[in-house]
């Protein structure tokens, strides 16, 4: 009996190691690979690279990176790691790594011309004769450490305060990131070879490139306007253009809020009103309070709004010459003019109109300004029912307040066509138009763009002058 019990308790043993050592095999020889992901939308590798690489194994853990560049068959180390092991049973421990590794050529020894990529990551796992499985990623890649060239060909460019001005320039390498920056804020390139083509004899990586630009009405002459272009290896160019920036005094206006005006606009808006921080005087009533939410936090929605709308315009320039307002008008408020909103003898509220109102006689008929295409027709908050007509390369002209609109999103309307009637729609006071013009993320004054004198001296003139520097 004893002699029986003695067996079993081996058998068990020898059960529960098998068990155990089947449960270690398992785990040890699986075969999943690691997670490996290289971030390198463009086959180039610049003066100055981040490669961005991320790695990962859930099971087993990290064993190993090595990342490597093969070229005239010399390899170059670029990075080899070994990750730290936590114990047997335990695997390594690090399991997940993202990170980005610096790639200088001209501090390796490395020229330009093609290689090949390597990244190599192993696991702990026994997979592979006991090294572990592997996840491969390997590319051929272009080293370009030069930076790409930039020739300006629009001379001296004049704009003001809350206006737009016109840059015409020649990369001399593709370069999917070129533009102009106008402080902080960036307006694209678009090619404009169909506009003014080079000559035959020109280099054949060359392209000429166009971009309007804006200068917000809150930025001065301090502003710093460059061009800036980044080619595929991620080599930047800046190139200075001349330049000169008009300081401009805004309007100021005082407009009255009557509780009739109230009463006859608050109950269009369904909105939470927000308390206003109000408070010298007398605590304001609801209405003047849920007018403050409207013209303070939905104003700011609208034009967020308007940024959204007009985020992915054509590259194409759809317009010629130039815009058309609203005819037999009179101008009611200007650009940028600094508005003060007064409840009986209190300041309430301060806003800058981004835009131009005209005035007419009722139910107006309302030209496309210029020729474009409808990106937008529907309700927008405090500007009301509203058209936006997108003119190609990042200008836009919005049309609001509109008692009703005849025209459809996608639909391609020509200067000059009817696309609705004004109205009071939205926090309008009376039958007006709402004119704005909006340069790829900025509202502009819609004026210069009615001034054919203005049209002709900083676009026309441009291009004629580029097209003769390129003959």
């Amino acid at each position: 009996m004893g002699n029986f019990k003695a067996k079993l308790v081996m058998a068990a043993c020898i059960l529960l190691f098998v068990l155990l050592l089947g449960r270690i095999l398992w785990i040890k020889f699986e075969g999943e690979k690691p997670t490996l992901k290289v971030d390198l939308p463009f086959p180039a590798i610049g003066a100055s690279h981040e490669l961005p690489i991320f790695i990962s194994d859930e099971k087993t853990g990290l064993r190993r990176i090595w990342v490597t560049l093969l070229k005239n068959d010399k390899e170059i180390v670029l990075l080899k790691e070994e990750f730290p092991v936590a114990g047997f049973f335990k695997g390594g421990k690090i399991h997940e790594k993202s990170f980005k590794l610096p790639i200088k050529p001209r501090e390796l020894g490395i020229s330009e011309g093609s290689a090949v990529l390597r990244v190599e990551v192993r696991d702990l796992s026994w997979w592979g004769w006991w090294n572990g499985s592997k996840a491969l990623f390997e590319q051929e890649v272009m080293i370009d450490i030069r930076p790409p060239r930039i020739d300006v060909l629009s001379e001296i460019h004049n704009i003001t305060q809350g206006g737009a001005s016109f840059v015409v320039y020649r990369i001399f390498e593709p370069c999917p990131e070129n533009g102009v920056f106008v402080g902080k804020n960036f307006f694209p390139g678009y090619p404009a070879g169909n506009i003014i083509p080079q000559k035959p004899s020109a280099p054949k990586e060359s392209d000429v490139m166009m971009a309007f630009i804006a200068l917000d009405y809150r930025q001065g002459p301090e502003t710093d306007i460059f061009i800036k272009a980044s080619d595929p290896a991620g080599n930047s160019t800046k190139a200075g253009i001349r330049y000169y920036i008009r300081k401009r005094t805004f309007k100021k206006d005082t407009l009255n809020i009557s509780d009739r005006f109230l009463d006859w606009k608050m109950p269009e808006f369904d909105v939470v009103v927000v308390p206003s921080a109000e408070k010298q005087g007398e605590p304001l009533p609801y209405q003047v309070e849920k007018f403050l939410t409207i013209n303070r936090k939905i104003r700011e929605e609208n034009e967020n709004k308007f940024m959204e709308i007009v985020k992915n315009g054509d590259p194409v320039l759809h317009w010629e010459g130039i815009f058309s307002g609203l005819p037999g008008s009179a101008k009611q408020a200007g650009f940028a003019d600094r508005r003060e909103y007064k409840y009986g003898s209190r300041i309430i509220d301060t806003q800058d109109h981004k835009g131009v109102d005209l005035a007419s006689v009722a139910h107006s008929p309302v030209p496309a300004g210029n020729k474009g295409k409808v990106v937008f027709t529907g309700f927008i908050g405090i500007y009301g029912e509203t058209v936006v007509i997108d003119h190609g390369m990042g200008l836009f002209s919005a049309y609001s307040h509109l008692t009703s609109i005849d025209v459809q999103k996608g639909q391609m309307v020509s200067k000059g066509e009817i696309i609705g009637r004004t109205g009071v729609t939205g926090l309008a006071a009376g039958d007006h138009l709402h004119f704005g013009m909006i340069l790829h993320n900025t509202f502009v004054n819609p004026i210069e763009w009615w001034d054919a004198r203005w049209i002709k001296t900083n676009i026309t003139n441009k291009i004629e002058l580029a097209k003769s520097r390129l003959k």
